[in-house]
């Protein structure tokens, strides 16, 4: 008899045993929009502006699920689409329902999912719409349904709508700026939702969101300097909370007029006072710095900033040509900046101090630097096709010295020679962001006296350049400068526009759980 039950019980343990193994690998499918649109400027973005995977091809986008990674292994996944723009003008109405209809149309492909990561930046504008992101997501869970979980990752520049933030069962975004850690954000969400998924826990209970009447510009909230380090600094502790899963903080688009436009505390959790708590003490903690963000390096106008670079012998002098910076939204053709330095009679002489300038579209005055060749005379206009409202067409009369075919962003690339300042012209704007965007082109900005850029705060590589740095405060859709640009709908007060508003309501707003608002 006891041998017979001993045989039962092995036999009992080997079903379970099977049972657990056999047990179906989790199905998720990945999708998501991400730009940052100015509304400030007579830029829009259509279908080309973005880059789109698809399929598997989404893979190669995330090497945390490349084909050898343990995350890969975790589920059964089914990539849609995926689309990137660099940062530019509105979205047209058009493009939008061209792409969101699209990755619905896959969604809708492989149906039912356990699973979805929502990878987005949270900054997209689109013509007649508040709040492209909400409106998307709510259009997936139409796909989708409610019992699959939904983890959505962002850039702390992205802006968390209520519907957002009701539709996503996780969400999370970057904790540095610049965002030296995107993929680990993004991995973290993934991650989230794998483990939810596979502890059987499902979507955490609680979700508060506490929205921050503050609106500040990227270059004024980085995370290299205080108050911004440190304040980014207390969300990993909260996470170890028991009861919590995730916080962030969003610090929100400086660049568009919408209601959503302000930052957002959000935690999620299966603690409710734990969440509140955490949540409380995120805001508190950015509203009690709020006075002391400043910008990331020295502000000065165009003429103070070309000054203090003719007057320091620190290579390579870097100049942040801020206002028509097309990695926050800006049109990317704005002329002012380089007419004002073409003005200077110390960059007249091809002798004069070498400065590079990075860079400004202009298609008819590649092809005749084409025509030209290298060495050859060149003579024609670049930019302001888009946003004029500062300068005209800049007339560019110089040696062609470089030409590089077949960039991915620009897709032609040239060096026009005036003076001593080397004028980078593209088909297409481009953002230049590392020593070899200049070195290919036979530019050596290590040895050159100054570079100006079209940027805000430097990136990585380009800030482990510099000499020393200032940031221009010039004209464009990205201005640096709030008040200048004059928003008309956000919701006031809303500092620092109103710099001596009252104390805001900081108590946590719990968010219903997707599917269950009514």
């Amino acid at each position: 008899m006891k041998n017979l039950l001993f045989a039962l019980l092995i036999l009992g343990a080997i079903s379970c045993a099977t049972k657990e193994e056999t047990k179906p690998l989790p199905r998720i499918a990945i999708a998501g929009l991400a730009i940052e649109s100015s509304t400030f400027s007579p830029a829009t973005s259509d279908v080309a502006a973005f880059r789109t995977r698809e399929g598997a091809d989404i893979f190669s986008y995330y090497p945390f699920l490349d084909s050898a990674s343990v995350d890969r292994g975790r589920a059964e996944w089914f990539p849609a689409l995926r689309g990137h723009a660099i940062p530019g003008g509105i979205v047209t109405r058009e493009a939008y329902e061209e792409l969101v209809g699209k990755t619905l149309a896959m969604l809708k492909e492989n149906l039912p999912y356990d699973g979805l990561f929502f990878d987005i930046h949270g900054a997209m504008s689109v013509v007649g719409l508040d709040d492209p992101e909400g409106d998307f997501i709510t259009r997936v869970r139409e796909v989708v349904g409610y019992e699959t979980i939904i983890s959505t990752s962002m850039d702390l520049h992205g802006n968390v709508s209520l519907v957002l933030a009701e539709n996503s069962d996780l969400i999370t975004c970057y904790r540095m700026a610049p965002h030296e850690d995107a993929l680990e954000s993004k991995q973290r969400a993934v991650e989230n939702l794998l483990d939810r998924l596979e502890s059987g826990k499902g979507k955490p209970a609680y979700k508060a969101w506490i929205p921050v009447p503050i609106l500040l510009p990227g270059e004024k909230t980085s995370t290299r300097i205080e108050p911004g380090k440190g304040l980014y600094a207390k969300v990993d502790p909260v996470t170890k909370s028991e009861g919590v899963v995730d916080a962030a903080i969003w610090i929100g688009y400086a660049w568009a007029d919408e209601p959503r436009n302000h930052a957002v505390v959000m935690v999620t959790g299966d603690d409710q006072t734990e969440v509140k708590n955490a949540a409380e003490h995120l805001a508190k903690s950015f509203w009690d710095v709020r006075h002391q963000f400043e910008f990331v390096a020295p502000v000065g106008t165009l003429e103070e900033s070309l000054n203090m670079a003719l007057e320091s012998d620190k290579k390579t002098f870097m100049i942040s040509d801020m206002g028509d910076n097309p990695t926050a939204g800006g049109a990317g053709d704005v002329t002012w900046t380089l007419t004002e330095i073409l003005k200077r009679p110390e960059f007249r002489s091809e002798s004069g101090p070498t400065l590079i300038y990075a860079s400004i579209p202009g298609p008819e005055l590649v092809e005749k630097a084409i025509a030209a060749g290298v060495g050859g005379k060149v003579e024609g206009t670049a930019g302001a096709a888009i946003d004029n409202r500062f300068a005209p067409p800049v007339l560019l009369k110089g040696t062609v010295e470089a030409i590089k075919v077949g960039d991915g962003a620009a897709e032609v690339e040239v060096v026009v020679k005036v003076g001593s300042v080397h004028v980078i012209v593209t088909k297409k704007r481009k953002p230049y962001h590392n020593e070899k965007d200049f070195t290919d082109l036979g530019l050596k900005p290590r040895e050159a006296d100054i570079v100006v850029v079209k940027i805000g705060y430097l990136v990585p590589e380009l800030y482990d350049m510099r000499g020393d740095w200032i940031m221009a405060q010039t004209p464009g859709g990205v201005d640096q400068d709030l008040e200048r640009l004059g928003h008309k709908r956000i919701i006031r007060p809303m500092y620092p526009l109103d710099k001596d508003m009252a104390d805001p309501d900081l108590s946590a707003q719990f968010v219903p759980l997707s599917g269950t608002k009514k």
